[in-house]
């Protein structure tokens, strides 16, 4: 299905794929992996695509840093599955990294701007 409004798709840029992960289970509680990927391209009007190649690599680095953990369990279809919670320290991790998007967004924003000129 194309993005609504004819929207072009976007990439997302390296590192803040983790960033949204985090917030995505911040916000909602554990969920595997499928449930990560249609939430964020839901809440992105599916101008972003994701695929296995995309996420679990994310995943596997949240994990690897301790900031979400993985927990295998059966889902509502009876299928094993393994469920990603945010951890304490991926709750200070996602605050920092949230807060180091926006400053560096601004910076970008107010350097493409006509004022920065």
């Amino acid at each position: 299905m194309p993005p609504s409004g004819d929207a072009p798709r976007v990439d997302v840029l390296p590192g803040t794929l983790e960033i949204i992960v985090l917030r995505v289970l911040a916000t909602m509680g554990a969920q595997h992996a499928y449930g990560v990927a249609a939430r964020i391209e839901q809440a992105a009007d599916d101008a972003i695509r994701l695929n296995q190649g995309t996420l679990y690599p994310a995943l596997v680095r949240l994990e690897q840093k301790g900031w979400i953990k993985g927990t295998w369990q059966t889902t509502e279809n009876n299928r094993e599955a393994k469920y990603y919670a945010i951890t304490k320290a991926g709750t200070r991790g996602l605050a920092e990294q949230s807060e180091w998007w926006q400053r560096s967004a601004a910076l970008v924003n107010r350097l493409l701007t006509d004022d920065a000129q």
